[in-house]
Parts: C-alpha cells; sequence; structure tokens
C-alpha cells in the first residue's frame, strides 16, 4: 500500500470549546482558573478539544492509535511533533461550537542522519460561527528505533541574546495531566521504562505541542497582543525533569523564541507575529 494515496484525504470532526477544558489547562499550568464562556482560548490550547479516542486494541505499541486510518500506515514505528504553522484570524471563543476539517497535504520520505524519515503534514482548519478562526499545519515525523551503537550528532546549542528568558521545571504530574488533557497515551511521556529502553530517550520526554504552547504564551504576554502568526519547530527533545528555559529576542516587528536545555541545547525554535 502506498502512503503517497493518503495525500488529500481529509476528515471532520466537531467540537464543543468548553470551559472546563480550558479551566484544566490553567491549573495544569499552576495558573488561576479564570476562563469563562465569551473568553477568547489562548494560542494552541485548540489541542485540547477535536480529540480522537480509539479503544485500546486499536492502539499501538506506544499508545498511539495505531496508523492506516486517516493517518497514512507509516511502516517506521516512532512518531514526533516535528513542528507546526499558525495563523490566527479570528479568536476561537468559548462556549461555542466548532468544526474543523483536517486533511493530509503531504507525504514526504527521508533519509536522515539517524536513518529513514517520514514526514507527515496535516493542514487543520478550524471553523466557529461560519468564518476561519485558525489555520495549522502539522508536521509529524516518523523515524526507525535507535541504533545504540550509532553515534549521537553534535547537537545544536541555543542563542545567547535572549531579551527575556523564564524557567520551567518538568515534573511527572505536569507531564500526566497534559497527557490526559490530550487523551494522548504515548508512553514516552509516563512510561520511563518504555521512553528509555526502547524509544532511546534519556528519561520522560517533555511535550513538544506543551513547549509549543508555553512559547506562544511568552509571545503574546512579550507582544502584548493576540497572535496573528506562531511557527515552531523541534530541535532535539526535552527528556528527563531538569529545568530548561523559554526564551525571546525581538525580530523586526516580531519575536524569534526558542526553549533551551539545561546543558545549553536547542530544544526548540519558534516565530511570531502579532
Amino acid at each position: 500500500m502506498d502512503v503517497q494515496d493518503w495525500v488529500g484525504r481529509s476528515e471532520q470532526t466537531q467540537d464543543l470549546i468548553i470551559s472546563r477544558s480550558a479551566q484544566f489547562m490553567q491549573a495544569t499550568l499552576g495558573q488561576k482558573t479564570t476562563l469563562q464562556h465569551g473568553d477568547a482560548l489562548p494560542p494552541l490550547w485548540h489541542w485540547l478539544y477535536f480529540l480522537e479516542a480509539k479503544p485500546r486494541d486499536e492502539l499501538g505499541r506506544d499508545g498511539h492509535p495505531q496508523k492506516g486510518g486517516f493517518v497514512p500506515p507509516v511502516a517506521l514505528p516512532r512518531r514526533m511533533w516535528a513542528g507546526g504553522r499558525f495563523e490566527f484570524q479570528n479568536p476561537l471563543v468559548i462556549g461555542q461550537e466548532a468544526t474543523r476539517v483536517s486533511t493530509i497535504q503531504s507525504v514526504q520520505e527521508k533519509e536522515g542522519r539517524s536513518g529513514p524519515l517520514c514526514f507527515v503534514t496535516v493542514r487543520h482548519e478550524i471553523r466557529q460561527r461560519d468564518q476561519v478562526s485558525l489555520t495549522e499545519e502539522h508536521d509529524i515525523v516518523y523515524r526507525a528505533d535507535p541504533d545504540p551503537n550509532a553515534p549521537k550528532p553534535t547537537p545544536a546549542q541555543a542563542p545567547q541574546h535572549a531579551e527575556v528568558s523564564e524557567q520551567i521545571t518538568p515534573d511527572p504530574t505536569l507531564l500526566f495531566r497534559y497527557s490526559a488533557l490530550m487523551f494522548n497515551g504515548h508512553r514516552i511521556h509516563y512510561d520511563v521504562d518504555y521512553a528509555r529502553d526502547v524509544e532511546g530517550y534519556d528519561g520522560l520526554v517533555f511535550h513538544g505541542p506543551l513547549t509549543a504552547t508555553l512559547l506562544a504564551d511568552l509571545a503574546q504576554r512579550h507582544l502584548g497582543e493576540p497572535l496573528k502568526q506562531f511557527s515552531f519547530r523541534g530541535v532535539a527533545p526535552i527528556a528527563g525533569m531538569a529545568p530548561f528555559h523559554i526564551e525571546a529576542a525581538s525580530e523586526g516587528a516580531g519575536l524569534k523564541l526558542w526553549a533551551r536545555r539545561q546543558d545549553g541545547v536547542l530544544a526548540m525554535t519558534a516565530r511570531a507575529s502579532a
């Protein structure tokens, strides 16, 4: 079966943007639970909605739904969020129904330094009251299991010119709560033996989308107005419970942002404009 046959496939889902999920997200991030009906949903919090719920016997070894439904049946076993690009046209309002149309935009098979890779890009369009609230291009990367004998690449170092820097301190409860809010069964976030022994990480993995969400929040607070555009790209995993930093510096009319691990490694890059 050719994975290219999946290009152009589309599905539509609906959800009510309830305040309860948004309040639980606030609590997860250590904030007061203030969001109510009629408030604008913070950037990237739409990931709390339009969730997929598959029975246990339809999950893969990693806890994700098995491939071959809407997502193409890529043979590579490991899955990660590689990045995404967003345009925010209208506020996504809490308390209202919303519709998401998702389309497989591209499937690209490549050969990387660590072996074969497959990038799947999904385009989402979320509408509310017959107008587009936001569009998203979501990049997923699939890769082979790690080769313990392969040399480890030299990671890129994070920039040293931050104008604003905030420390994030992970803990297992934070990872569990975010996984629960996303109905995300990916075992790298809560099963440390699986994360280390099967997928080759140093410990529990901090969620890529949560890192992106924290960077988007930092950008909106720093710019002082709602975001119009945001993009991010994962560079290196944040694994283990060591603190890391989210940082930003001015770039033209917008911001360049990044996540810096405790060892100085660049974990994620992002750009934002309002």
